[in-house]
């Protein structure tokens, strides 16, 4: 009996990161799917011109029926250039916005970026945010990032979007670290997406006898990209307080970097060389092995829609501080946020003096919910035929 040919066209023009890891899960667990990618490489000609690539690489196939991809492709384009794909069912995935992706100056903003982001959510079938901050914060900006055109603007966009949106979180990976024992990632990977994914719950209480664990200097770890949006400049300014104030701590500063690095990090590495446990990045299984002995997760961001690397770090046993803005809030009880960088050095201070509180907390955060075995149902009615 011949085989059917695939149903689901998976394209990604930025594969890398999250993108990457996103195209991965649904290639490997949702049957009759197709790939199609382009190299995480200059992402800002990936969004102009990814577009006509695909509409020459992409064969004509009369068995796709649901053609998934994320916003950095201008699907308006694609559609125009390849009238045949216009007839699927065309599901658009937003891990960012760049209506409100920060800039250093609002000039500096390319119009063109969010525009097609707007256009393609015209052309879509469904319109999926991997958060409400995401979905809402897209759709409240929408009409005040049209009136920079001069003149005959468009009008009632958001109202137009609106109906198509729906929110689903990113699946996330997370390794099993139910007993604090190091992940098995060997394991993980003969069936990377089947794991219980529960959090790790023991929290290394802290007994009277054990003072050495006591005593051991709070472990702070900031595990994101080396950029400005991440706003390095808070976090690193925060501890030369802490190291001001003759406090003690460990550090270690993972994440991936880029071309640009900011300074900061240059800068400040001398200063607090006697707090560093590691610096730059890691492979997978040591990345994890750091978060499972860290105590605390910093996050200083500008911007986050998602954070999967908050989420990883406390489902290792980490206390989270994050901003109380962007996504956090949606995530993480008002305990686990800041509203000023006194606030985000006064809680860490406090957790410097008293490690043992971080160590014996267990963060009220159900990191489960956003796994990849809770999400996949829904993911797999999405990259269905039907449409909602």
């Amino acid at each position: 009996m011949q085989s059917e040919g695939p149903s689901v066209l998976l394209v990604e023009p930025f594969y890398g990161g999250s993108h990457k890891q996103l195209i991965d899960l649904l290639q490997q667990n949702i049957t009759g799917c197709s790939v199609f990618t382009l190299p995480a490489k200059k992402w800002h000609w990936r969004a102009r011109t990814a577009a006509l690539h695909f509409s020459q690489t992409v064969p004509t196939c009369p068995s796709y029926r649901v053609l998934f991809s994320s916003s950095v492709l201008n699907l308006c384009e694609l559609v125009a250039l390849r009238p045949d794909l216009a007839r699927l069912k065309k599901v658009l995935y937003f891990h960012e916005n760049q209506l409100v992706y920060p800039v250093r100056k609002d000039q500096e903003r390319d119009f063109q970026y969010g525009y097609n982001q707007v256009l393609s959510c015209l052309v879509s079938d469904v319109v999926v945010f991997n958060s409400v901050f995401n979905m809402d914060s897209f759709l409240s900006s929408i009409s005040s990032f049209m009136k920079k055109i001069p003149d005959h603007r468009p009008k009632d966009l958001d109202l137009l979007i609106r109906p198509k949106c729906v929110v689903l979180y990113y699946p996330v990976q997370f390794p099993d670290v139910r007993s604090g024992e190091s992940p098995s990632l060997g394991d993980q990977q003969e069936d990377p997406h089947e794991s219980s994914s529960e959090p790790r719950t023991d929290q290394r209480p802290v007994s009277e006898g054990d003072t050495g664990d006591q005593m051991k200097p709070l472990h702070i770890v900031w595990p994101h990209r080396w950029e400005h949006d991440k706003n390095p400049e808070l976090f690193f300014s925060t501890l030369m307080k802490l190291k001001e104030k003759q406090v003690d701590f460990h550090l270690s500063v993972l994440g991936e970097t880029f071309t640009d690095v900011p300074d900061i990090f240059s800068e400040a590495r001398p200063q607090l060389d006697p707090h560093i446990q590691n610096w730059g990045f890691l492979s997978r299984d040591q990345y994890l092995q750091v978060l499972l002995q860290a105590d605390v997760v910093v996050s200083t961001a500008r911007h986050e829609f998602f954070g999967v690397a908050v989420l990883e770090a406390v489902h290792c046993g980490c206390y989270p501080l994050c901003p109380k803005a962007l996504v956090y809030p949606e995530i993480f009880p008002a305990e686990y946020l800041y509203s000023t960088p006194e606030q985000l050095c006064k809680r860490l201070q406090t957790l410097c003096r008293r490690p043992d509180v971080a160590r014996r907390h267990v963060v009220k955060v159900d990191t489960s919910s956003f796994s990849w075995t809770t999400l996949k149902e829904r993911f797999e009615t999405l990259l269905s035929a039907e449409c909602p």
